[in-house]
């Protein structure tokens, strides 16, 4: 599937979403609050326009918290099995993450920088040849 128009899914279904737009930043992050909201070493996200996001089935589920530069975050997740699907920010107005692990084929994912960096786990590869900063990007 192309990275122009992709869908996804829970883990159990009960939440579908279709985004028809190309991300407008793809991202690996590895600040504590994605490692502990992903239960992974870091959250891949793509970034695009929240019109451009419909969301079917069941309403996810939200969790809100203030990041480190003082704005609000929320997490958007299936209240059925907990898998997290989308992020905001509201210093980002008009955007949504999009976790990659939820997308149906996200074979197109290539992240084009890393924020927190200073936070990475030692076993975490870094790709060398795609920007990094140490903490949140621009």
């Amino acid at each position: 599937m192309s990275n122009q128009h992709f869908s996804g899914r829970c883990l159990c279904g009960a939440i579908q979403f279709k985004v028809a737009a190309k991300p407008l930043r793809e991202v690996n992050c590895h600040c504590d609050n994605c490692r502990r909201a992903t239960g992974s070493p870091y959250g891949a996200l793509a970034f695009v326009p929240e019109e451009a996001l419909t969301v079917n089935g069941e309403t996810p589920g939200s969790y809100s918290h203030s990041s480190d530069r003082g704005s609000e975050m929320e997490k958007l997740f299936c209240t059925k099995c907990g898998s997290q699907l989308f992020t905001r920010n509201n210093a980002r107005v008009g955007m949504m993450g999009v976790r990659i692990g939820v997308i149906d084929d996200a074979s197109w994912f290539k992240p084009t920088v890393n924020v927190y960096r200073s936070r990475a786990l030692p076993s975490t590869p870094i790709d060398g040849e795609i920007n990094s900063f140490e903490k949140m990007s621009g």
